[in-house]
C-alpha cells in the first residue's frame, strides 16, 4: 500500500509541476492504480491522506474533466471510477499548441513581423513547431485510440 501511495504521489508532484493542484494529481494516480477501482470519498481521503474538501474539490474537477465516473457504493453513497480511456479522451492538446503558437506569432509581430530577421529565429521555429504538432496530435490519438479499441471521441475532436 505504502508503494501505491508513492505513486500517487508522486503523480501528484508531476501534475503539480504542469501548474495543477498536487491533491488533483494524487486522485489521479490514485485511481490509476487502486484496488478496488471504485473508490469512495472516505477512502481516498483515508489512503491518500487528503482533506475531505480536497479530495470533494478534486474529484468534482475529474469529473467535469470526464476522467471518472460516478458508481453505486454499498449503502446510500456512491464511488469514483477512473474511466480505463480518461487520459485519451480528455487529451485537449491541439488547442495548447495552438494557443503557444498563436503567442509565438504574438513574439514575431512585437518584433516587427519579420520573420527572417535574426531575433525572430527562435520564435519562427518555435510557433512552426508547434503549429506542425498540433496538425499531427489529432490524427495520433485517433489512431492509438483505434489500436487500443477505444470508441470514445476526443475532446478536440
Amino acid at each position: 500500500m505504502e508503494d501505491e501511495r508513492r505513486f500517487a504521489e508522486e503523480v501528484g508532484t508531476v501534475l503539480s509541476g504542469m501548474g495543477l493542484p498536487a491533491a488533483f494529481g494524487k486522485l489521479m494516480g490514485w485511481l490509476l492504480i487502486c484496488d478496488p477501482p471504485q473508490q469512495t470519498s472516505a477512502q481516498l481521503v483515508q489512503a491518500l491522506g487528503l482533506a475531505k474538501g480536497s479530495v470533494s474539490t478534486g474529484m468534482r474537477a475529474l469529473e467535469q474533466l470526464g476522467m471518472v465516473q460516478r458508481v453505486p457504493a454499498s449503502g446510500r453513497g456512491h464511488a469514483y471510477e477512473m474511466l480505463p480511456d480518461a487520459l485519451v479522451r480528455t487529451v485537449d492538446a491541439r488547442r495548447l499548441y495552438l494557443v503557444i503558437h498563436a503567442v509565438m506569432q504574438k513574439g514575431i509581430d512585437v518584433l516587427g513581423g519579420d520573420e527572417s530577421a535574426p531575433r525572430a529565429q527562435r520564435l519562427r521555429v518555435t510557433r512552426d513547431f508547434y503549429a506542425f504538432v498540433a496538425e499531427r496530435i489529432p490524427q495520433l490519438i485517433d489512431e492509438f485510440a483505434q489500436q487500443e479499441g477505444l470508441s470514445q471521441p476526443r475532446k478536440d475532436a
